[in-house]
């Protein structure tokens, strides 16, 4: 078991996939401890000062509740009654990978020392992502504006001994998790509810995942598109380097390169061909396999720059300053951008694979091995056609919505938690159509035999092969599909 060591470094959102992955276990580090324990001396000194001014979210109220003040001896109860009241979320719950994701953010946020939080509330976070303890937490809830609200407070229960963790596969109370680790119940401190619960960690965490996995697919849509090229009996010319030098966006001239290599050597791309152009879904793929890419990277850095920020409000530096740092707008419109983007290789790959069942080149109609009373590739398109569609509907910006709430307060909104549970789902989706184009691209390469694609093809079909046969005859294909999935996933 490795350890990651919670301190001042930064970390990239690769870094923070692996680790939450599993396999790690984390620890505060020394300066860390030092910076979260000075801080909260800072803050009790202020919070005891006579005659102090009120400070938002410390001695008073929350949202538009901000101007009616709390004594001094019920800030504890402040903060418990502000976790317990916004754990408000509903809907799909968040996987357990997203859910360690969220945690291991949390943690990295409150180390830098501005959140005014107890050492002991970071450790029992800590605790919990290295004993597999998550908090049970709903994909709905949050307007992604004051923090991550409601997702952050089904978080944070656990530490009070309420709400509900999954441990060892079933969901319990977590006061009976507590119990069985001889863990006491957090007393929060004045502010430390609103530290937990301000602060993009719900987004981030969503974020992080899809935009590590983004760039998997881009990678697999290079690889999937070029057997579909070969295949299809396309031309090369496209990708050649002097035409992308005159269009030089970096991800386009990427994307060349990589179908150069990846068909080196095909008996099939060096043929003599009969048709002096390719559909743009072939011919055009360095552009937008290029344009992906190119929004991976910048969205890879929004992210980067968000997991290693101070989120929470107000922020103690030691002056204790109340602004906005929870706004979830610089990744709400990252990821809105990343979701067309990803959508977008979906788009494509289902092109390619309409056009690999549509009976042109001298592939069979539907790619039918044996015609007649089967049906062969026809409906798998239909699938892909079905989840690209889905796509599109979920690229609407979530951005550009904005509802006021907390009696006008809190007036204009990210809704970076939907652009979030929305561009996981954009990810997903597009896995299961490269899935499909594979599906297709793979059996209409043998229709091409005894020709051969180049090595680095061949040795993806051969592997692919050993779990997916070629189709005879018409059989049951989700299994198929579910194959095809699982092989991408691990491309």
């Amino acid at each position: 078991m490795k350890t990651h060591k919670i301190s001042s470094a930064h970390i990239t959102p690769q870094q923070a996939y692996e680790i939450a992955r599993g396999g790690y276990r984390l620890e505060l580090s020394d300066d860390a401890r030092t910076r979260i324990q000075r801080c909260r001396d800072y803050l009790d000194s202020k919070t005891e000062e006579k005659d102090a001014a009120p400070i938002y979210g410390v001695t008073t109220g929350f949202g538009s509740l901000c101007n009616i003040s709390v004594d001094k001896k019920r800030l504890g109860e402040l903060q418990k009654n502000l976790v317990m009241s916004h754990a408000c979320g509903t809907g799909e719950r968040v996987p357990s990978e997203i859910v360690r994701l969220i945690l291991l953010l949390k943690i990295q946020s409150l180390s830098y020392g501005h959140s005014g939080v107890q050492v002991a509330t970071v450790e029992r976070l800590i605790d919990f992502f290295n004993n597999g303890v998550l908090p049970v937490i709903y994909q709905q809830g949050s307007l992604g504006a004051s923090g991550d609200l409601a997702p952050l407070a089904h978080m944070s229960l656990p530490l009070l001994g309420l709400g509900e963790v999954e441990f060892e596969g079933k969901d319990v109370p977590a006061s009976e998790v507590l119990k069985k680790f001889g863990w006491e119940p957090i007393e929060l401190q004045s502010k430390e509810g609103l530290a937990l619960l301000n602060g993009t960690q719900f987004m981030s965490a969503f974020g992080v995942w899809c935009v590590v996995n983004a760039r998997r697919l881009s990678e697999c849509a290079d690889k999937i598109g070029a057997m579909s090229l070969d295949a299809f009996d396309g031309r090369i010319e496209p990708f050649y380097e002097p035409v992308h030098k005159v269009r030089a966006h970096r991800g386009q001239l990427e994307t060349a390169r990589n179908f150069r290599e990846l068909l080196k050597g095909s008996e099939l791309i060096a043929r003599h061909k009969e048709h002096v152009q390719d559909p743009y879904s072939f011919r055009c793929i360095p552009q937008v396999h290029g344009a992906s890419k190119d929004t991976i990277d910048y969205v890879e850095s929004v992210i980067t720059t968000e997991i290693n920020s101070v989120t929470d409000n107000p922020t103690v530096f030691p002056d204790v300053i109340s602004a906005g740092n929870f706004h979830g707008q610089p990744i709400a419109v990252a990821m809105d951008f990343l979701a067309i983007a990803v959508s977008e290789l979906g788009n494509i790959s289902e092109r390619r694979t309409y056009k690999l069942i549509s009976g042109s080149r001298g592939l069979p109609s539907f790619l039918v091995a044996n015609p007649g009373l089967n049906s062969g590739f026809m409906i798998p398109q239909y699938t892909a056609a079905s989840i690209v569609s889905q796509s599109k509907g979920l690229c609407m910006p979530a951005s550009a919505d904005s509802i006021p709430s907390s009696q006008g307060q809190e007036d204009h909104v990210s809704m970076g938690s939907n652009a979030a549970t929305k561009l996981y789902r954009v990810v997903n989706n597009t896995e299961r159509v490269l899935a499909i184009e594979l599906f297709n691209a793979a059996q209409a390469l043998e229709f091409r035999r005894p020709l051969k694609s180049s090595p680095a093809i061949e040795a993806i079909f051969t592997e692919y092969r050993k779990r997916v046969p070629f189709i005879s005859n018409d059989e049951i294909m989700y299994p198929h599909i579910e194959s095809s999935v699982q092989f991408v996933r691990g491309m």
